[in-house]
This record gives C-alpha cells, structure tokens and sequence, in this order.
C-alpha cells in the first residue's frame, strides 16, 4: 500500500485543490456536539497563545508567526487517476466545518474592513475558466454553500440532510466567532493563527487501499457506524463511472433511509437488516450467528458464497440483487408488522408478541425476486406464531433463548425452499420440541388436551392478553359484531384506566374455596387456569375483583365477547354466534354459577377454540 503524507496548514490545505465527496461518504452530519468541540479545541489553544505573546508589540503576522502550531487531525484522500479529481476519503466532516469558519470569517473580514478579506475568500474558492469553484464541493448542495458565502437572508437547505446541517452550524461558527473576536486586532491575529498556524495531515492513498484505509479510519472510534463503514469497503471498490451509470450509490441510500425510518432512539434498523439477512442466509446455529453482530460489516467479506473482497463485479452484482431484492422485502416486513393488514395479520401478531426472528426466517426462505414471496411471507409469519403458540399453551416454550436456538433449525431447513416443505420444517420442529420437553418419542400431535389441561396463569403476561385477544378476534371474525377494541390495545396497553388485564372468574372467598374441597393448594391451582381467566379493562377489572359470580356476570356486559358468552343474555336474538357454534360444533353456553365442572367445560371450550384458530 502506497500512502503519502503531507503536512499542512489550513492556508495550504485550501489553495487550489477541489476536494469531491466520494460516493461512500456520508453526507455531512456533524451537530453542535463536534462542531462545538471543534471550536474550543481552536480557540483553546489561540487564546494561550494569545496570552503568553500579548505583550509583544508586532504586526498581526509577524507576531502569529511566533505561535506554536496546533494539530487538528488528519484528513485522507483518493485521486482518481482517470478525471484526476481529488476525493476524500476521511475528513470531510472536519473539512466543510473549517468551510463554514472560513465564510464567517470572511464576513467579519468586510465588517472590519479587514485588508484580509481577499486572502480567506481565496481559501474558500477559486476560479477555474469561467467557473468559480467551492474547494470543498459540495455538488448537489451548493446553493446553500453559496448563500452562506453571499450572506444571503435565506438560506436554502435541499432534500437531504448535509444542506441542513451546515445552515445550523453555520450559525454555531457565527455566535461564537462573534463573541471570540470583538475587535479588528483580535480578529486579524486569530486570521492568522487559523490559516498559517492550525496544521492538518493530508494522506494519499491509492484506489485498491481505499476500503481498507476507510474501515480501518472510521471503525477505531465511535464517528461511523457499521453499515456506514460497510458503504465504504462496498462502494469504495467500484470505478466512479460504474456507481454512476448504475446509480450505486443513489441506490444504498434510497434502501438506507428508507429502512432507518423505523429506527429507534438507540439503533439503525439497516443494521438490524443487515445482521438478520447474513444470519438468513449464512447461519445455522446460535453460535454461528454471532459472527454477525455488530461486526457484520467485516464478516460479510468472509464467505465465498458472496465473494465480496476486492471484487468489484461481485459487489455490483450483490448491490443490484441481493442487496436491492432483500432489502426491499424487509422494508416490505416493517410496514407489514406495524399495521395490521388483511391476508397478512400474522406479521403483525409476531411484531406485536415480540418475535422479532420471523424476519430472519422469511428473509431465508425468500430467494431473490421469488415468485411465491407473498405465500412464503404468509406461511412463515403464521408457522412462527402457531408454534411459540402451541408450545407455549402446553408448558414446553423454555424461553426467548430457546425459541432463538429452535429458530435457527428452522432457518436452516427452510432456506431457499418451497412452500410444503417450510411448513413441514416447521411442524417437524414442534412435534421434536414437544417430545423432547414432554418425555413422549411417540407423540404424533402437535396439540393435546392433557397437556392443556393444566395450563393458566403462569404463562407470560403479554401472551395472555395475546391469547384472549385472539380469542376474540376469531368470534368477530365469524360472526357479524366488530371487535370492541383492536387487537394491538387488548395486548399492548396495560395502564391502570384504558389498559387491559387478567381477571380470575373465580374470586377468593370462602364459598368458592368450598366448590374445591376447602383444599388451598387446589384452589388456587384451578382458579388460575385458562378457563378461570379473563381479559378486562382496567376499571371493569377493578370493580369485578372480588365479588361473588354472579355479580362478576353483571359487570361482565358490554366488555369482550368471550366475557359476554357467560352470560345468558349473549345468546338472545344472535344468530350469527349461533351459527357460529353450530359450524365449528363449540359447546358455548351460559353459566349461572361457575365451579369445578364450569371450569373443566371453559378450558376444553378454549382448546377446542385455540385447535381451530391454530391448527392444533
């Protein structure tokens, strides 16, 4: 690798040289934190000197000349050897801020009346032929570039984010500069300072070492974030005419942005991505998958499948498929899971139940631009509910970790596959899972009563609000009444008013403790299962807490459906509800008072609902 440095100063590092942002630079996102930083580093260090020459009686110049010089960092770049543009690799952040000190500067320049004012507009820009020039160039935000320098009024900001950024910290340059250097003298001396005494490292690097240099630059601190640096190793092997023709780099930030609309405060959701497309396609196990985390953006160059390292073609072609195909569907899975969409509900209970490995698992069993993407993303999102379903309603589901190892095995069986045999992973998997847990190498089902039975209110909170939300989702659906309330507030809102909650039918008191035998141990053990239970509105839950049965009937009207169907008046006039029992042959009926037997006929009622609902 061949890497030449030049040490500079900010007079010699803006003389006559454009600087072009490369296509794998971000744009310039710097706030007021670095901007902030920057100016106290500089002012820090003009100010002690400042003070230990103030008593020298010399011209501006020759007196600066007798300043330390200050380090500012280091600033790397690329020359194309083609058009013989110079790129910048690292630096631009650092270089557009001293931009934007510079136009200040020159503005305060002509308030001054300042004999300096040619001198630092001639580090801003400079003529070539007909055409004046913005050293740092910016291109597709040059009109914001230009009126800053013009002091316009209005200062326009363009579509992205870098016209917007150096309005603002524009004015972050101007207070402080204001504030810093009151007078001509002061001003003058710090002019000098800035252009002649401030020393910036240059370093030129070759084409074939800029993504290597980028990665190993940006990924040793905290500026650029994974798939950033990943931008960089990606694009920086591609010739400037190829991302241009192909509109590469138009492309990566279309998908970028695009995803991280859905970030939140703490994560990029294109990491998310990327980690869950390599774990899609390249990990079977756990441990495998840890490759990926957030050292992705080098573990991706490791596999021959994708052959990415120093191949251009290869990387063309990943961008303009894969990377394009998948990012695109999991942009798909985002806005799928935060709406509940016909033919597509699934998607959504997952996101709302919080499996978050559904992406990954459709994302492997997804080929590029697969004609049965839309079946695929149906099975696998309803597969992955049905069994953390029927495992967790017959005690077997041991936790978020297991269901992840259990996940993987599933993602490995179902990659690039078709429809029948994703579904079959999938239940081969459960049926595995539940012989295992249950100690049976024989059972053949994937649902069964007697291991139902028992189940209650040890299952996880939110999945008990989930269970009976749809419970009754499936009665709305199959009858003529609208759901009350929508699926995402009965298992999403939990507050004290408008939240819901479990409600046992059975109250503790003593004449209940009777109906089971006076035997504390199997009270409560009968009470807390499914069949007992039931989901209430906060206020509703609190006023039904303790009374007798049939005043917790009472308090029971006008809440859900599955709630109402205790009550005789439930099935007065309603035929639909009616045909509803008759075609799935259900054994609702009203309970007058609610006992061991009562208990016993809800929960096999709840089987034979949850049988249907999903294919127990």
């Amino acid at each position: 690798m061949d890497v030449q440095p030049d040490k500079q100063n900010i007079d010699q590092v803006f003389s006559n040289t454009v600087y072009y942002i490369d296509f794998y630079q971000r744009q310039y996102k710097w706030d007021k934190d670095p901007v902030n930083r920057l100016l106290e580093d500089i002012f820090y260090k003009f100010n002690e000197e400042d003070d230990r020459h103030k008593g020298l009686l010399l011209p501006a110049d020759q007196l600066v000349a007798k300043y330390s010089w200050y380090y500012l960092n280091t600033y790397v770049t690329n020359k194309d050897q083609e058009t013989g543009r110079l790129y910048v690799v690292d630096g631009q952040q650092r270089l557009t801020t001293l931009t934007l000190i510079l136009i200040r500067l020159r503005h305060l320049a002509k308030e001054y009346e300042s004999e300096l004012y040619d001198w630092i507009s001639q580090k801003i820009s400079g003529t070539q032929g007909y055409k004046r020039t913005f050293w740092m160039n910016h291109e597709h935000d040059l009109p914001t570039i230009q009126a800053l320098f013009d002091g316009a009024e209005e200062v326009p900001e363009g579509d992205g984010v870098t016209g917007k950024n150096m309005k603002l910290n524009y004015e972050i340059v101007s207070k402080r500069l204001q504030k810093e250097l009151p007078d001509k003298d002061r001003f003058e001396r710090f002019v000098f300072f800035f252009l002649q005494r401030l020393v910036i490292i240059q370093l030129n690097v070759e084409q074939t070492d800029v993504p290597m240099v980028f990665e190993v630059i940006n990924d040793r601190g905290v500026r650029l974030k994974p798939y950033e640096i990943l931008k960089g190793k990606l694009l920086g092997q591609i010739d400037k005419e190829a991302l241009k023709s192909l509109n590469l780099n138009d492309l990566w930030e279309r998908q970028v942005n695009a995803i991280n609309a859905f970030s939140s405060e703490y994560t990029d959701e294109v990491d998310n991505f990327f980690i869950a497309f390599l774990r899609s396609k390249f990990s079977d196990t756990v441990s495998d998958s840890r490759k990926f985390d957030k050292g992705y953006h080098r573990s991706i160059f490791s596999f021959t499948d994708l052959d990415l390292d120093h191949n251009p073609a290869k990387v063309k072609d990943f961008l303009l498929n894969d990377f394009k195909y998948y990012s695109d569907l999991y942009l798909r899975l985002l806005n799928l899971s935060r709406n509940e969409t016909e033919g597509y509900r699934h998607i959504f209970y997952n996101w709302l139940t919080q499996r978050d490995s559904q992406l990954r698992l459709i994302l492997a069993a997804c080929t590029p631009h697969d004609p049965d993407e839309d079946e695929k993303i149906k099975v696998v999102s309803y597969e992955t509910d049905r069994i953390v379903t029927l495992l967790q309603l017959q005690r077997c589901y041991g936790g978020g970790n297991r269901f992840n190892e259990l996940s993987y095995i599933i993602g490995e069986k179902i990659r690039n596959k078709d429809i029948d045999t994703i579904r079959e992973a999938f239940n081969e998997v459960l049926i595995d899972e539940l012989r295992d847990k249950l100690s049976i190498p024989e059972l053949a089902e994937p649902f069964s009563y007697a291991y139902f039975k028992d189940t209650g209110i040890d299952l996880d909170k939110r999945f008990k609000r989930y269970l009976f939300a749809r419970v009754e989702q499936f009665i709305a659906d199959n009858t003529s009444m609208n759901m009350r309330h929508n699926i995402y507030n009965l298992v999403a809102n939990t507050g004290p008013v408008n939240g819901f909650h479990i409600e046992h039918i059975i109250a503790e008191n003593d004449e209940n403790r009777h109906l089971f035998n006076d035997d504390p141990e199997y009270f409560n053990s009968q009470r807390n299962r499914l069949g007992g239970l039931l989901l209430l509105k906060g206020r509703d839950n609190e006023s039904s807490n303790n009374e007798p049965y049939e005043k917790k009937l009472e308090s029971y009207a006008n809440t859900l459906y599955w709630n109402e169907s205790l009550r005789a008046d439930s099935y007065k006039s309603k035929l639909d509800f009616q045909q509803m029992i008759d075609k799935f042959k259900l054994d609702f009926r009203p309970l007058e008072q609610f006992g061991p037997d009562e208990l016993e006929e809800r929960q096999r009622l709840l089987y034979n609902i949850v049988k249907i609902i999903w294919r127990g």
